[in-house]
């Protein structure tokens, strides 16, 4: 039933948009934040929605649409929603993140995000951009190409949206809080889910499962979307391979793999043949981690049933990598490229205006009142980001003095062996409100170095307003003399969050052809609570169309 659901469902929404006009349509949909109680895993708990939906409802337009999502909130929270990924043009106001581009709407409030679709098409997906709401406060946006353009693969007789997320037996804000007062990590998620559903391997879980229906010889499209809050995940299908064709809504060259690794932030299409015997197969995914920290290691499922198999046929667990399998990610990630087709180009640039060197540490400040006297901190180039009371946007379009500085450095005040011993040394952490301001139209080349402050470890980073190629990556310190040599300057993937590996560093390009404030942080929402973020201003350009738009007349008030 859940996937003939699945299934009608799609249908629905594809059929809206083989039924649009040539030219660009409006597309209107309302967002009502609301509690509901939920059940998952024999517990029972009021969770914040959309539309009384987890998750959320499906964004459907068509590439060159116009958007308007009015956001209604009666939730006892602060609400904002991000559209991770869409570029937003000269439109920071509609990038949704609390205290960056606009300032939360309150309960009882709405603010109405009007935007435009231009240049993009894909999946991308939307969420909650504030506290930890975005654990059940998310959804997936899914762009069509404009009329008459097909896709650069072989068309699939069907889609289906694949959310991969966490679930707290208890209220997630709750388990923050307490993780806030000890100085500690929260604890971590009782299990992951597959559209919101955890799959027959947890208790209480079997009606909790999701299915899609496949018939013999048809190739379906899997829209991937990694919705969870602190976790990259694996995620693969028992005895079927998946051809990656698309990551972050941008066309991939295709490729076929086992399994695909897939970041908090990311999405990833995939193309599978349903060639197998007629049977029950699991969908599984469980997270990689390759640093010594703990998580929820569990594996959730949903099923793959062929047509005409009775329910009672026991479903076959794929084989993921290990948990640790730094060699599958790396290999992984080396792996996609661009397609760089004529209509698709990957337009890297190759001359460099603007050198940045981040570093990503992490750090115990003082905290008297903690359990151990202190409490943790994550940074960037030493600087622990603080989220200001009135949204960094508007402070720069209105000239609002003291709310940010201009000085964010340039690469870390004190260089050392940024992966070599573990340190336990706080190398002068600071906490500040201090972004990196940009020259409209330069070109920007940013290597974020992990490093041993504590621990090594992965971070997904996203870079709001944008997408970037990644031209290098590798293990170790970054060589400046060496390393941009090995550069991949002809099809790098293009995308908007990447991975650091574990103990590396990643390097990647963006043109800075969008002027406003834009956000860069860490999707682990663990670490972007402890302040690993910072923001650009990209000043405007000199022409009619290169400068921020006027602020809409609803614009939440601070």
């Amino acid at each position: 039933m859940a996937g003939f659901l699945s299934g009608l469902t799609f249908l629905f929404g594809f059929l809206c948009l083989v039924s649009f006009p040539a030219e660009a349509a409006i597309r209107k949909y309302q967002f009502d934040i609301q509690v509901k109680n939920v059940s998952r895993l024999c517990h029972a708990k009021p969770i914040v929605t959309v539309n009384g939906r987890f998750p959320g409802p499906t964004i459907y337009v068509r590439e060159g649409d116009r958007v308007l999502i009015n956001v209604t909130n009666h939730a006892q929270y602060n609400m904002s929603i991000h559209w991770h990924g869409l570029k937003q043009y000269r439109n920071g106001w509609a990038d949704g993140p609390a205290y960056v581009t606009q300032c939360p709407i309150q309960t009882g409030n709405s603010y109405s995000y009007d935007f435009n679709v231009t240049g993009q098409r894909g999946t991308l997906w939307w969420h909650a951009h504030i506290r930890w709401l975005r654990a059940t406060v998310y959804g997936a946006i899914v762009i069509m190409p404009k009329q008459g353009i097909t896709f650069p693969f072989p068309q699939p007789a069907r889609e289906s949206e694949i959310l991969l997320g966490e679930w707290w037996n208890t209220d997630v804000e709750a388990v923050v809080k307490q993780g806030t007062n000890l100085g500690l990590p929260p604890n971590m998620s009782d299990a992951h889910t597959i559209n919101g559903k955890p799959g027959p391997l947890f208790p209480c879980s079997e009606k909790h499962t999701f299915a899609m229906e496949v018939e013999p010889g048809k190739t379906y499209l899997l829209r991937i979307i990694n919705a969870a809050l602190n976790d990259e995940l694996f995620f693969g299908i028992a005895g079927h391979n998946l051809t990656v064709v698309e990551v972050d809504a941008v066309y991939t060259k295709p490729f076929t793999t086992q399994a695909i690794l897939i970041a908090p932030g990311q999405t990833t299409n995939v193309l599978v043949q349903a060639n197998q015997v007629p049977s029950r197969y699991f969908m599984a995914t469980r997270p990689f981690m390759d640093a010594p920290i703990p998580v929820d290691n569990k594996t959730a499922t949903a099923i793959l049933q062929y047509k005409g198999i009775p329910n009672t046929v026991l479903p076959v667990l794929p084989q993921l990598p290990a948990s640790n399998d730094s060699a599958f990610a790396l290999s992984y990630n080396k792996k996609l490229r661009s397609l760089n087709s004529a209509n698709f180009p990957a337009n890297v640039p190759l001359k460099v205006d603007r050198n940045l060197f981040y570093t990503v540490g992490l750090a115990r400040g003082s905290c008297p009142t903690c359990i151990n006297g202190t409490r943790l901190l994550a940074s960037l180039n030493n600087i622990s980001f603080v989220m200001p009371q009135t949204a960094l946007l508007q402070a720069h379009y209105f000239n609002i003095k003291g709310v940010f500085r201009t000085d964010f450095p340039d690469r870390p005040p004190t260089p050392f062996n940024y992966t070599g011993a573990p340190l336990t040394a706080n190398l002068r952490t600071s906490a500040g409100t201090r972004l990196s301001k940009i020259a409209f139209n330069s070109t920007v080349e940013l290597v974020l170095q992990d490093t041993n402050l504590l621990t090594v470890e992965s971070h997904p980073f996203h870079l709001h307003g944008y997408n970037f190629f990644v031209v290098g990556t590798g293990i170790g310190n970054f060589d400046p003399a060496k390393d941009p040599a090995k550069y991949n300057l002809v099809d790098p993937i293009e995308r908007n969050t990447v991975g650091v590996p574990t103990g590396g560093w990643t390097a990647f390009r963006f043109r800075a052809d969008n002027p406003g404030v834009w956000f860069m942080h860490c999707h682990l929402e663990l670490h972007t609570g402890w302040g690993l973020k910072t923001a650009f201003v990209v000043e405007d350009g000199p022409g009619q169309d290169q400068s921020v738009l006027p602020p809409p007349k609803d614009l939440p008030p601070c």
